[in-house]
């Protein structure tokens, strides 16, 4: 894609652009209206499916064709790599479909913008305020287009040149349609025919207008102006360029602070250097090392070797709130490293050793802490089934896995904090895709109807993507087996027990009504390979004569 600034060179002042239009390349005078029209065409009362996936591409191919113009963006490795993971996520969006897929091509989306204007970024969260800065930008240097040209001679010529060059053409046209219409009966058949075709594909498209749908198709606009026009927005990667990789040495500034006496008309300071800043670092480290080894001995007691919950033991209460509590401890100590690292006590040689394995030992015992709450997570999944809290607590696991590892990177590399923000911004990245790759609904409803469960949370099944529904119907006969079959309530507090035999007519209301409506209601519109799959399991083809 041709932006303005390949024609300007270099981006005006902010208030050069409230004050002039952005100039707009030919392509991108036909393909902002025209992308604003598949927008309305492809969401307007649909679902999200494969529409999601073409409009992705048609920014991404759009986009790709200013790369010729831009070889920085070549040596992006960002740039890149957003762009594979955009393709990535548009086609698990067309194949599953799910809504950890559907974030993932959006926030994907949003990142390939952002380093597509300034490739040079090294946050991921640079890049995605980056694209929306654009927009801000963006869509107030189009208004000027909608205003209407202003009058004098200029104006009048330029109208007359149009005039000519528009009007001309169409009265010739219809003056030759009317004699062939005359010479010609079969002409004038075919012709009326095709008017009277235009005609009522009109009189649909004034029915469908309405001020909701006007306002999503103005929104669908302004999503393509923000796509489609790219202007440069360098405030993130200016604030990037003041942080570096690794920590550097500074004097009169980190560890020395200087306090004027009042007493005294010169200058004495009262200093607290570097050795009493290492004394209290090695008694945090040495204290809570003890603390935390007495915590870990007994999860590992507790939960590494033979746990069963004994009777009456209320594993949901301890799985959450030992999980929370455990979580935020991590993350406590994560950042009282970030601390005592932060400038020149990296640079104190005579106890830098002994510091570095104190923190050393301190983050390896904080492994060990997030291997007990993935057990405690495991316990609890085991006992009463998946949910997708459960999926989230290890993704969040294995993302403060990964900064533990960055933090061991900080000890004994001096790795600055702006660094470690960039690894696991892209980490962060990552696991979002690979969650976005899984079939999580499928998977949980195979899990959860397990002949070895007695409960059920029948409601939460029941609410989860339709292509889901085969695993359900596959496995309806366990129900007969559940002691405690309940639809907690639209609140999320009370609950409804239900015998198996309702739950049986449950599950046949949900497989009739979703057999009744996908032939209706679902379009190509917001087709997905995992749905449709579902419902030719259960029901066999599609019927040919599906109306939206």
């Amino acid at each position: 894609m041709i932006t303005s600034a390949s024609l300007a060179g270099i981006a005006p002042e902010p208030q050069a652009r409230r004050a002039h239009p952005l100039m707009l390349t030919a392509l991108q005078k036909v393909m902002v209206p025209l992308g604003a029209i598949a927008f309305d065409v492809l969401f307007w009362n649909q679902e999200v499916g494969l529409n999601l996936a073409l409009y992705t591409l048609l920014v991404v191919g759009l986009t790709l064709l200013g790369l010729t113009r831009h070889a920085a963006q070549r040596k992006s490795v960002g740039f890149w790599t957003t762009l594979a993971g955009t393709l990535l996520s548009a086609a698990l969006v067309v194949w599953l479909g799910s809504g950890a897929a559907r974030l993932a091509c959006v926030i994907s989306l949003v990142l390939f913008l952002g380093y597509r204007n300034q490739p040079q970024l090294r946050l991921v969260a640079s890049a995605l305020l980056t694209a929306l800065g654009s927009v801000t930008l963006a869509l107030p240097g189009l208004l000027p287009y909608l205003r209407l040209p202003h009058g004098g001679s200029a104006g009048w010529a330029r109208t007359r040149f149009y005039g000519r060059v528009l009007v001309l053409p169409l009265v010739i046209l219809a003056v030759f349609h009317v004699l062939f219409s005359l010479g010609s009966p079969q002409y004038a058949e075919l012709s009326n025919q095709l008017f009277g075709k235009i005609g009522e594909w009109l009189g649909q498209l004034l029915a469908s207008v309405s001020v909701p749908h006007l306002l999503f198709f103005l929104l669908g606009l302004g999503l393509t102006i923000g796509a489609l026009v790219i202007v440069p927005y360098h405030y993130f990667l200016d604030q990037e360029s003041r942080f570096g990789e690794f920590v550097r040495r500074q004097r009169d500034r980190v560890a020395s602070l200087a306090v004027r006496h009042p007493d005294f008309s010169t200058k004495k300071f009262r200093t607290l250097d570097l050795r009493k800043e290492y004394i209290a670092a090695v008694a945090v480290f040495g204290l809570v090392n003890v603390l935390l080894l007495v915590v870990n001995g007994l999860d590992i007691k507790l939960l590494w070797f033979g746990f069963t919950p004994r009777q009456g033991f209320n594993l949901t209460q301890f799985v959450h709130e030992g999980t929370y509590v455990l979580i935020l401890s991590i993350l406590v100590a994560m950042g009282i490293v970030l601390w005592f690292f932060r400038r020149n006590l990296n640079f104190y040689r005579k106890g830098l050793p002994a510091l570095r394995w104190g923190a050393t030992v301190w983050v390896v015992q904080n492994v060990v802490l997030v291997i007990s709450v993935g057990l405690r997570n495991y316990y609890y999944i085991l006992h009463t089934g998946l949910a997708y809290k459960r999926i989230g607590v290890y993704g969040f696991l294995l993302l403060t896995l990964f900064g533990l590892g960055t933090v061991l990177l900080k000890i004994w590399q001096r790795r600055s904090a702006f660094s470690l923000v960039r690894l696991n911004g892209w980490a962060t990245y990552a696991v979002l895709l690979l969650l976005a790759a899984g079939n999580w609904e499928v998977w949980i409803t195979r899990y959860n109807l397990q002949p070895r469960f007695e409960e059920l949370d029948l409601g939460f099944l029941l609410a989860m993507p339709e292509r889901m529904l085969p695993e359900l119907a596959a496995r309806e006969a366990v129900l007969d087996g559940m002691t405690r079959i309940i639809v907690i309530d639209e609140s999320g507090y009370g609950e409804t027990k239900f015998t198996p035999a309702e739950a049986h007519r449950l599950v046949k209301q949900r497989l009739a009504r979703w057999q009744e409506a996908y032939p209706r209601y679902h379009t190509w519109q917001s087709w997905t390979y995992a749905e449709a799959q579902a419902y030719e399991q259960l029901y066999g083809p599609v019927p040919a004569t599906k109306t939206p």
